[in-house]
This record gives C-alpha cells, sequence and structure tokens, in this order.
C-alpha cells in the first residue's frame, strides 16, 4: 500500500527516499509556518477583513448609492437618434451642458433606483444573500480559527473587521509558478477584481505564503464543500499574499487530483472495482434517461474503508510541502470518507431522476452536459475543484456544441450543455443564410445610415428585409422558447448539485447566453446562493434591466460580464418585436448595478453570427482567469477566416443578382426572398 502513494505522490512533488517520507508525515503545518501568535492572529484577522470585504460588496448590490458612476454615464451618451457620443467631440460649453444634464438625471435615476430596491422581493432577496453569506462566513472564520488559534480569537477578529486595501500604487506584483502572454492580463483583471488586501503576511518567503494558500483550500474543503463564496475568497487570499492566479490554480489541479488518487489507490476490494466499472456509465453528466448521473463519476464509493482514506490522502498530498498528518487535520471528515470525495465531485450530486427530469425533457429535448476532454489525460487528471459549463445560442453543425469552448483553460472541468439540436440547427441554417445574402448586404447599409438604436426604436427596417423576416423570426421564436425552458431546467440541475459541491462558471454566446440568465433569475427566485462563481454572457438577446441584473449580481459570487456590440445588426432585428422598454443587454452596457461589468467588443465581432468564433478573444479581452493559449490562437485564425467567408458569400450572392433600380423596386427583393428560402430549407434538410 505504501508503494501506491509513493507512486500517486510523484506527480505532486512528493518523493521516494525514507527522508522524504518522514518529513511528509511530520512536515509543515500552519503552526510551523506562523511562528509566532502575531502572525497566526495576522491570518485570522485577514480572513475576517476578506470576509467583510465580501460582504460589503453584497450590500452594494442593492445600495442605491453604489450603482452608477459618472463615468458609467459618460459613456452612455447618445444622441437624440440613438448615435453614441464622445465628449472629446464636443466644444467646452457644449460638454459642461451634457455634464449638467448628466448630474440632473442621476437624481432621478436614483429616486427611481431607492424604488427598485425597496421593492418586497428584492429586499427578502438581499435578506436571503446576507443571511446565506453570513452563515458560510462564520463556518470559515471559525474552522480557521480552530486550527490557528483559537474559535474565540477567530470570532473576535470577524467582529473587528475592518479591511484596508493596499494602496493602488504599492500593489505587489503577483508571483506565480510559470508566466505566459496572457498572464500580466490575468494579473491587472485581478487586482481590480480582488483588490489586495493590507497583511503582514505578504513579507513572507514566498514558498510559506503558498502554503499558507493551500492549507486554507484544505480547510475550506474540510467544511465538505468548495462553493463559490469559498473560492472567492481564496483569490482574495491570493492577491493579497502577492501570489498569482497560477499558483491556486495549480494547487486546486494537486488537491483534486491528490484525493480522487488516494481514494481510487485504496479501492483495491473487488466488490468497490465493480461497483467503480458500473458507474463509468455516467461519465457524459447527462441529464435524461440515464437522470444527472453527475459530472465525475470516478469509482469512489462507500465501500472504501475510512481509517485508509483518512491516512492515504495526507500522505498523497503532503508532496507540496503540508505535513500529511496536517494534511489529514486540515481536511478533517472529508479525509475519513469516500462518501464525502465523491459527492464533492458530483458522484453523488445526482439527485435528480429520469422521473423528476420528466417534466422538463417534455419541453427541452437533448439536454445533456458533454465534457470536453484535454488530450492525454486520463479521468482522474481531469477532474477540478471548478467546473465550467459552455452554451451555443446557435449552431451551424452539431459540432459546435462543444467547439467554441475548447478555448477555456485547464484550471477547470470544462463541459458543453447541448439542447434543442434540430431548433438551434434551423436557427443557425437561417442566420447564415440572411447574412450572406444580398438582401441584408443592402439592408445594412440603410441601417448604418440611421444607426442600429435609430432603427431599433423607431421601427425603420427597409421592406426588403421585413419581406424575408419570416426565414429567420420563426426558428428564433422557437429556439429563445427552448431556451427559456433549458435555462429553467439548468438551474434545477444546479440547485440538486451535479455538479457537486463545487463552483460554477457558466459562459454563453447568443441564447446561450439567455439560458444563462433564465438559470441565474431562477436562482434568484429560489434563493439558491454559492452556486455560480462567474456568469459570462456574450451577445445576450435579454433585457438590460437593472432589477434583473441586480437578481443575477446576488447569486453570483465572482465576476457577472456583459459583452456587447452597439453595431450588432442582426440581433437588432431579431429583437425587433421585443420590449426595448428597457434596453437590450448585447447592444448596450448594463447600468445601475455595482459589479456587473459591460465590455464593448464590436471590434472582435463584427457581426452576431461571429460570437461562435470569438469566444476565446474575447475571454481574453476580460483577463478571464482560465483560457488554453493554443485553442485561443486556432479562434483567432478561424474568426478571421469567418469573416473574410462570409463576406465572399455576400458578394457572390450580389452578383448572382440584378442591381435595384432604385429602393422600392421590389421584384428583385422577392427573387431573394425565394432563393433564401431554398437556401434555408435545403440546408435544414442536410443536417437533420
Amino acid at each position: 500500500m505504501a508503494s501506491v502513494f509513493q507512486k500517486a505522490g510523484s506527480f505532486l512533488g512528493g518523493g521516494h527516499d525514507e527522508e522524504s517520507k518522514k518529513q511528509d508525515e511530520e512536515g509543515e503545518s500552519l503552526t510551523t509556518v506562523l511562528e509566532v501568535d502575531e502572525d497566526r492572529s495576522a491570518l485570522t484577522i485577514l480572513i475576517s477583513n476578506i470576509t467583510e470585504l465580501m460582504r460589503k460588496q453584497l450590500t452594494d448590490t442593492f445600495d442605491p448609492k453604489e450603482t452608477r458612476t459618472q463615468g458609467d454615464q459618460l459613456s452612455a451618451l447618445t444622441r437624440d437618434n440613438g448615435e453614441p457620443i464622445d465628449l472629446k467631440d464636443l466644444g467646452d460649453n457644449t460638454k459642461s451642458e451634457e455634464v449638467q444634464k448628466i448630474l440632473e438625471n442621476q437624481k432621478v435615476e436614483l429616486s427611481k433606483i431607492e424604488k427598485e430596491v425597496s421593492e418586497e422581493k428584492m429586499v427578502a432577496l438581499k435578506t436571503s444573500a446576507l443571511k446565506f453569506f453570513d452563515g458560510w462566513r462564520d463556518n470559515v472564520v471559525i474552522r480557521v480559527g480552530e486550527v490557528v488559534n483559537s474559535r474565540k480569537a477567530a470570532l473576535n477578529h470577524s467582529k473587528q473587521a475592518k479591511p484596508q486595501l493596499v494602496h493602488s500604487n504599492a500593489k505587489p506584483a503577483l508571483e506565480g509558478i510559470e508566466t505566459n502572454e496572457h498572464e500580466d492580463k490575468i494579473a491587472e483583471a485581478l487586482l481590480k477584481l480582488y483588490p489586495p488586501i493590507e497583511t503582514a503576511l505578504r513579507k513572507l518567503a514566498k514558498e510559506k505564503r503558498i502554503l499558507i494558500l493551500h492549507s486554507v483550500l484544505l480547510l475550506l474543503l474540510s467544511l465538505e464543500h468548495y462553493n463559490a463564496y469559498s473560492r472567492t475568497l481564496l483569490l482574495y487570499l491570493t492577491t493579497s499574499l502577492g501570489l498569482s492566479a497560477t499558483v491556486l490554480s495549480e494547487d486546486e489541479k494537486k488537491v483534486a487530483r491528490g484525493l480522487l488518487t488516494a481514494a481510487e489507490k485504496m479501492s483495491a476490494d473487488e466488490e468497490t472495482k465493480k461497483r467503480a466499472d458500473e458507474n463509468k456509465t455516467a461519465r457524459m453528466w447527462k441529464m435524461g434517461v440515464a437522470g444527472v448521473a453527475g459530472a465525475a463519476l470516478i469509482g469512489i464509493t462507500g465501500g472504501l474503508a475510512a481509517p485508509l482514506l483518512a491516512s492515504g490522502v495526507g500522505t498523497v498530498l503532503g508532496g507540496i510541502g503540508l505535513g500529511a498528518t496536517a494534511t489529514a487535520g486540515y481536511l478533517g471528515a472529508l479525509a475519513g470518507s469516500g462518501v464525502l470525495v465523491g459527492g464533492l465531485f458530483g458522484a453523488y450530486g445526482a439527485k435528480m431522476t429520469s422521473k423528476a427530469m420528466e417534466q422538463y425533457t417534455r419541453d427541452v429535448e437533448d439536454f445533456a452536459f458533454v465534457p470536453i476532454y484535454k488530450s492525454g489525460e486520463s479521468d482522474i487528471e481531469a477532474r477540478r475543484l471548478r467546473v465550467a459549463i459552455g452554451i451555443s445560442g446557435w449552431l451551424g453543425n452539431t459540432g459546435e456544441v462543444i467547439l467554441p469552448w475548447k478555448c477555456i483553460g485547464s484550471g477547470q472541468e470544462s463541459f458543453a450543455l447541448r439542447f434543442e439540436l434540430e431548433a438551434l440547427l434551423n436557427l443557425g441554417n437561417a442566420l447564415t443564410a440572411l447574412v450572406t445574402s444580398a438582401a441584408w448586404s443592402y439592408a445594412k447599409s440603410e441601417i448604418i445610415k440611421r444607426t442600429v438604436f435609430a432603427a431599433l426604436s423607431a421601427g425603420l427596417w427597409p421592406l426588403g428585409l421585413l419581406k424575408a423576416s419570416h426565414l429567420i423570426d420563426n426558428p428564433w421564436s422557437i429556439a429563445n422558447q427552448r431556451a427559456q425552458k433549458a435555462g429553467e431546467v439548468l438551474a434545477d440541475a444546479l440547485i440538486n448539485k451535479a455538479q457537486g459541491e463545487r463552483p460554477v462558471t457558466l459562459i454563453g454566446y447568443s441564447l446561450g447566453a439567455k439560458v444563462i440568465y433564465v438559470c441565474l433569475q431562477q436562482l434568484a427566485e429560489r434563493k439558491a446562493f454559492g452556486l455560480v462563481e462567474n456568469a459570462i454572457l456574450l451577445g445576450a438577446p435579454t433585457s438590460s434591466s437593472s432589477a434583473d441584473w441586480r437578481r443575477i449580481r446576488a447569486v453570483v459570487t465572482g465576476r457577472v460580464v456583459n459583452a456587447y456590440s452597439t453595431n450588432d445588426y442582426i440581433l437588432a432585428f431579431l429583437y425587433r418585436s421585443s420590449s426595448m422598454q428597457f434596453g437590450v443587454s448585447g447592444l448596450s452596457p448594463v447600468l445601475n448595478v455595482k459589479g456587473v461589468e459591460s465590455f464593448e467588443v464590436g471590434d472582435l465581432v463584427k457581426g452576431h453570427t461571429l460570437y461562435r468564433h470569438a469566444t476565446g478573444p474575447i475571454l481574453k479581452r476580460i483577463g478571464f482567469e482560465d483560457i488554453d493559449l493554443q485553442e485561443l490562437r486556432r479562434e483567432e485564425q478561424q474568426l478571421a477566416a469567418q469573416e473574410k467567408k462570409e463576406e465572399e458569400q455576400r458578394m457572390a450572392s450580389e452578383s448572382k443578382t440584378r442591381p435595384a433600380g432604385n429602393e422600392g423596386d421590389q421584384s428583385l427583393g422577392d427573387e431573394e426572398v425565394r432563393r433564401l428560402e431554398q437556401q434555408v430549407e435545403q440546408k435544414s434538410q442536410y443536417t437533420r
């Protein structure tokens, strides 16, 4: 048995000689790294300060005075026709007048927001969110206090927490394990989103700071979950200790592999092996006839001998500096229970049975989570402490369920959400046929004259385009309704812990973003907190209502990103029959909600159909933590190629038609519409 753990420990940096084994068993611990009481207190104070800052950010979501800055107002300035205004182009007098208008508008909007946040449902959401957070925080503070000093001291530090951010001019460079071309962008985003808090621990040697971070990770896991708040806490701890996200991500990988390796190596019992083989059928984390099988059925069962797991996991994880005894002690009950380890990774989180799924599968077909494999990884090597789910909003072929999400890096266990293949393929066929047509080329040139917002608000769409609208309206309407249902099912899956006890990052484009939007609204409605770490919506065909996005912000602990393009004419056309009262997320920034990031990506995405090839470049721009750089380069090449291809197809379509004699000539329009109908029908038959 000892040789098994020597092998398992090798990839974590553990040695094989007797001296290394002895050091692994005795090794370091928080009490040896933090040698004096002041250092131990510094850790509990830092944890208390971080959680206090996190709590304030949660309350700021519902604070009318913390919603919109003057900079937001300036960026949202538009002319009467909807065209954006750049203050640089205005004279001093005009600029002064515009700023004065902003100040007056702020008073009016503040009154509206105060009314919004005081509504009964919003107050109830805030109360529930804070109640959940406070319960989690108390458990964290007590657990860290038990190990470092005492419960009483830790609770006192929590009550007296007064976080002080590191001065902007003194923010440390984040030290990492390795660097790449994306590392600086990540560090910049991390320092902005998770600003470091003043602590004396930053003066410790790098190795000791890494060990502190690792120890706190184990202590958080000992709570028998690794929820989104725990992950956010660790990001603050990472920056406060002057470490990069790479350090945390690599540690998470090692801990995941260590837990699963220890469990697998100790399951020598033949019956356990048999049961493990039977469980492999659920690897696809699929919902349907088999129900929710879980994200990672990894061969861990309740048949594992608890004492063996307790001793083994410490040995496996001890190779990264912490002693085996301390490791097992920090993990608590998790180190002694195969059931708990399995539950953490989703092995026993599949509580939704086939029968329970029937009410949804009548409305949503093909609903499944499809794993995105990294080449050369075994099942255990693919496991992570975090989950990412990519959701495509329309499809050119079935391969595009997965393809846009291969750019998600190795820091997360990645899945693609598959749903309603036929509806999304039909929508994709209609979209591509329309945007490559001569009719769209002419229509776009007319729309540009008025700007997308003016066209949208006034309904000023070219008559020829409106005649072809049924080609896209029908498949859009069907797919839009299915996306609504898929969002409800996704929320149910997360609440029932299909992902295990791990934080989830949701990323989607077009109707995939709609799925996320609906899902998060459902989580808010059902008061389900701590499940989602990040939500990134690209070209979302949803309302930009501050009330809706405030609810989203309340159930996401990390980043909420809205990537939009003011020149997305296709999205504007598709959304023309919907209510414009609250704006469109995919066409404009989300305002009046603190903590929601909006990024203009119109220079990357020339049209709505290009989002599927731009997921990687957009994630790079926003400083997303986990990106596969090789896949990113592939996507950048594909994006340029697809843009060129669409333009060539439009030119070919134009060459097949007669030049219009004047704008009112509809004979050409009728011919073009018939050609488009045939093209869409042929593509739909091919993809069925």
